[in-house]
């Protein structure tokens, strides 16, 4: 896998003060935000991208929820977050939108994605083993709702799973329902 890597840079954000360092890899640029010093098993979270929760606030999913529990939790007991360019489960923005134009006719979001031809979740993480190759991780303590993560990571030893519990509201209630009961999420 070739990978570019950026310079390491300080971020002062309302969570903390972290590190930020760039794994590019093709057209996709990640982002790690972590804190020093890194212990031998950091707590490390894997966040997709999702510009409506994470920048916009959207209420149909818990990600910016998530997102924030996450760099609040590195801030205080170390680690980092992986921020991995996979937009709407790896179906790109356009497509996220389509499918959220589905759910709006009353598809939920494994639906939508089928009615698009995509699978329930198109994300990868073989990227993420090497980003943690790169800081010398061979084990994690791993912040996540999501199965799919666990069996994504095949050559880092995850010593223990940390959940993500966020409430619910009216408008991603549904959401959160179809993550737990059909993608095995833990809530």
């Amino acid at each position: 896998m070739n990978i570019e890597i950026s310079e390491v840079a300080n971020l002062p954000s309302r969570f903390g003060t972290f590190k930020i360092q760039t794994f590019k890899e093709g057209p996709k640029e990640h982002l790690v935000i972590f804190k020093e010093p890194l212990s031998a098993e950091p707590v490390v979270r894997i966040h997709s991208e999702c510009l409506t929760g994470d920048a916009i606030g959207s209420l149909k999913c818990d990600c910016r929820d998530q997102l924030e529990a996450s760099l609040a939790c590195i801030e205080k007991e170390g680690g980092m977050v992986i921020y991995l360019r996979q937009e709407g489960r790896n179906i790109g923005l356009l497509n996220k939108v389509n499918a959220y134009a589905l759910q709006d006719k009353g598809f939920d979001t494994v639906e939508a994605n089928h009615q698009l031809g995509f699978e329930a979740d198109e994300r990868t993480y073989e990227v993420v083993e090497t980003i943690l190759k790169h800081f010398n991780i061979t084990a994690i303590q791993l912040l996540t709702n999501n199965p799919k993560k666990l069996q994504g990571l095949k050559n880092i030893t995850i010593t223990k799973r940390l959940p993500i519990i966020i409430l619910s509201n009216p408008h991603n209630k549904g959401y959160l329902k179809v993550k737990q009961e059909q993608m095995g999420h833990l809530l």
